[in-house]
């Protein structure tokens, strides 16, 4: 009896214990975030919608790239059906509502809106099907957070001005924006400009891997291009259209529809290599040719001071003109962030600068003494670091005078051609989904001025260079049949934030939840 009653005291104290442990153990909890924080995931228009002639849409960059740049994608594949997500929008917006985002973030296709920029007419059922996909999100409780460009633009005006290097691409800009602006403004809250243009200029001019593929030795061997001035010339014509449209958006549009501005940049955290004066200024060196391009024009009205060192006249002035355009601050900023790296400097010793970092005179790798800096991901250069996400937005708030920032895209890659199973069974990505969100949990409870965090992505897509070959969803997507299938990763998101039961990491529960 004694015995009995040992036994039962233990038990009683171990079930303290593990009451007490039980917030721990599950980690993160939605509570430890502020009232009106937003949750979502993240898609772009390209990537999913497909229809890529329909409905008067006209041909985007991507849609000519795709079909006529052999070699150009990964899998030899295109973005013509995708997702299927312009014929099944109310389908995935059901999927949103079950995971319990508040958010969702996606892009407009320019091309659908506008098949001929301003030479041509506004496209009405583009509008249309915009409407009712912000519609139907508002109708379910959730916030549309609104992309004007993410990669794709008409592809006329990428003939007409080869891209972003011709001035007039501004007007055609500032047009674009101001007819979203005017035609869904009423109902949308959150806007950004451009997604991550300090990569897809570096892509599109520097390295020649995205369309007009222009670029030039050490960067790449392309038809035509200068990888020393073209991306600086884009940049700068990206900016200034930038700066239009939040001009467009705070005159005309912000004081009666009562919603912000701002711009998504890619920001990885570089960290020294060594403990070195030369490893550690060039960390800084690499932020400042990374993030600073973009945000100290928009903030401080000129280039970071290194970038001028360095580039001298191969990077633009602004004008005095262009000054006081660039006075339209932006309401908040964008932060896509995924990874952490190394950097080496380049200016005392040699190394390889035909690569990603290499303008700024940075080698950048993911070993120190032979440990990798974080778990691998499919794509090189991506590691698992989720403790850098914390230093990475304090450096933000620190230096654009606590701007509030979004983290807008946050996600794991993994290889299309493993198993099924393995795929939907994505415990890396439900891991490393959990740390991202649990180190910025503590980021805001040491004083970040954070408003939102996104999943990148919904649903498997077309992920650009890589075609298909590459999947990010916290859905599977069979590309034959369009079935969408909850992964793993999903059914902890939706545990998360709905405080349901949380999956198990043998796909355990996942059998039980299908069945």
């Amino acid at each position: 009896m004694a015995a009995a009653r040992s036994i039962a005291a233990v038990a009683t104290a171990l079930a303290v214990v593990v009451a007490a442990l039980a917030p721990a153990a599950r980690g993160v909890d939605r509570s430890e975030f502020p009232p009106g924080f937003l949750f979502g995931a993240a898609t772009s228009a390209y990537q999913i919608e497909g229809a890529y002639l329909e409905d008067g849409k006209g041909l985007n960059n991507w849609d000519v790239f795709t079909h006529t740049h052999s070699g150009g994608i990964k899998d030899g594949r295109n973005g013509d059906v995708a997702d299927d997500h312009y014929h099944r929008y109310m389908g995935d917006v059901e999927i949103l509502q079950s995971l319990g985002v508040n958010a969702y973030r996606f892009s407009i296709s320019w091309a659908r809106i506008l098949p001929r920029g301003r030479l041509g007419g506004v496209n009405p059922d583009g509008i249309a099907f915009y409407n009712r996909l912000i519609d139907a999100l508002l109708q379910k409780g959730m916030q549309p957070f609104v992309t004007l460009h993410h990669f794709d633009m008409p592809h006329e005006l990428e003939v007409r001005y080869v891209g972003w290097l011709g001035d007039g691409i501004r007007e055609e800009f500032e047009h674009f924006a101001d007819v979203c602006f005017g035609a869904f403004g009423d109902r949308v809250r959150f806007w950004t400009t451009f997604n991550e243009p300090n990569l897809f200029t570096k892509f599109q001019y520097m390295l020649g891997t995205y369309p007009p593929n222009h670029c030039s030795a050490p960067f790449g061997s392309c038809n035509s291009g200068n990888s020393h001035l073209e991306p600086y010339a884009a940049a700068h014509n990206i900016i200034m259209s930038h700066a239009a449209a939040v001009r467009a958006y705070k005159e005309k549009y912000q004081a009666k529809q009562g919603g912000s501005i701002g711009i998504v940049i890619a920001m990885k955290w570089y960290e020294p290599l060594t403990n070195t004066t030369e490893d550690i200024l060039a960390a800084r060196r690499a932020e400042s040719f990374e993030l600073e391009w973009f945000l100290d024009p928009i903030f401080f009205g000129d280039y970071p001071t290194q970038m001028r060192e360095i580039l001298k006249s191969n990077l633009p002035t602004f004008t005095s003109e262009e000054k006081k355009l660039l006075q339209y601050k932006s309401d908040f900023i964008g932060l896509n962030h995924y990874t952490a790296i190394y950097t080496k400097d380049c200016i005392h010793s040699p190394c390889d600068l035909s690569t990603y970092e290499g303008n700024a005179l940075v080698f950048a790798t993911g070993e120190r003494d032979g440990v990798k800096i974080g778990g691998d991901t499919a794509l090189v250069g991506f590691y698992v670091v989720p403790e850098a996400v914390e230093p990475a937005i304090m450096y933000v708030n620190q230096r654009y005078k606590d701007t509030p920032v979004y983290i807008t895209e946050n996600g794991y890659s993994q290889w299309s051609d493993v198993s099924r199973e393995e795929l939907i069974n994505d415990v890396e990505r439900l891991n490393y989904l959990r740390g991202y969100v649990t180190y910025l949990s503590k980021a805001i409870r040491n004083g970040a001025n954070v408003g939102g965090y996104f999943v990148w992505t919904l649903l498997d897509n077309f992920e650009w260079t890589f075609g298909y070959s590459v999947r990010f969803g916290l859905y599977h997507v069979d590309f034959d049949t369009q079935e969408r299938t909850p992964r793993m990763s999903a059914r902890w998101y939706r545990s998360f934030l709905t405080g349901s039961a949380a999956p198990t990491t043998d796909g355990a529960q996942e059998r039980r939840a299908e069945s």
